[in-house]
């Protein structure tokens, strides 16, 4: 009986070595990741999402801040080319100028994930998939919802200003496309002023001092390309002696917490959700096309509204 049980114990050892073998001996995948940088609640959340999903998912990330300068993206991209990384990520600063680095990147024969925002390439197959928000849809969806709102004082004229977002970046040239879309053709809403806010708090109050010298009380509406600027918007209102959300209906992008704790204080009307948490499903993403798994060209994040009259319920839901 002792040498029986001694034998099965060697047998189920040496059947547990053989499974933990690959394991152990694995490879972890590396991604390079080039983050445009720390420009708003959101794109902090964003980061804090990848980071955390790469260190679950056993990723060896490596991680570099662009600080919203095109020429640092590309000297990361390079990097990552030159460290041989399993694949690379990055959510473009802008849309155009990547081109070149594409191609190093495609003979290195390295894939490249796009994450939040898109490029304009020529060669499609220079990247292999786009995980992100529909942002031509985000800029419909707060025009349907201004719609809405001049619906109940037909004939009123809205002077409509706009605070877009990074110059030549992908969210802020869509936004503002999706939203003239809808807009387009109506009398009685104009876009007087457009500027960009380049997706900050700082600017976005600035401009809006700018547009409220201009302007002032023919102000009616505020459209921003993302919630910061739109905070740093009502900071400027208010000290302009005038009460956002009331004098000057407010619509913004993305759904951070400290745009439904404006909505809850009534200074902000509506947000339109773009959600930064795209770490896990990023990961796996990343996993399937190392692998040669086929992926789609476009991945599209399932996004919502929150008028000010959910801000309340909805806040304790929000994590970002």
């Amino acid at each position: 009986m002792v040498v029986t049980r001694r034998t099965m114990l060697r047998l189920a050892a040496s059947a547990a070595a053989a499974t933990c073998l690959p394991a152990l001996g694995a490879t972890p995948l590396t991604m390079g990741f080039s983050q445009v940088g720390a420009e708003s609640e959101w794109r902090t959340a964003n980061t804090a999402s990848i980071k955390e999903a790469a260190g679950k998912d056993g990723v060896n990330l490596k991680f570099a801040d662009a600080q919203q300068k095109q020429e640092n993206q590309v000297k990361a991209i390079r990097s990552f080319i030159a460290q041989r990384v399993d694949v690379i990520a990055f959510s473009p600063v802008v849309e155009s100028g990547f081109e070149t680095v594409l191609r190093e990147a495609k003979a290195a024969k390295i894939p490249v994930i796009l994450t939040d925002r898109a490029v304009n390439v020529t060669d499609k197959s220079l990247y292999t998939t786009f995980i992100g928000s529909d942002f031509v849809e985000e800029g419909r969806l707060a025009a349907r919802w201004l719609l809405q709102q001049a619906a109940k004082t037909p004939g009123k004229k809205y002077n409509i200003v706009e605070l877009q977002g990074t110059v030549g970046s992908a969210p802020a040239i869509d936004r503002k496309a999706g939203f003239a879309e809808v807009i387009k053709g109506n009398p009685n809403l104009t876009i007087i002023r457009s500027q960009t806010g380049d997706f900050t708090r700082a600017k976005g109050k600035e401009v809006m001092e700018a547009f409220l010298k201009a302007q002032g009380n023919n102000i009616n509406v505020l459209y921003a390309h993302n919630d910061d600027m739109a905070i740093g918007a009502i900071q400027a209102i208010e000290e302009a002696g005038m009460k956002p959300g009331k004098d000057i209906l407010i619509i913004s992008i993305d759904g951070v917490k400290g745009a439904f704790e404006a909505m809850m204080a009534g200074k902000l009307n509506v947000t339109i959700e773009c959600n930064p948490l795209l770490g896990p499903q990023l990961m796996q993403i990343a996993r399937d096309v190392v692998a040669g798994k086929p992926v789609p060209k476009r991945i599209t994040v399932v996004e919502g509204v929150f008028p000010a009259e959910q801000a309340a319920r909805e806040f304790p839901n929000r994590r970002y």
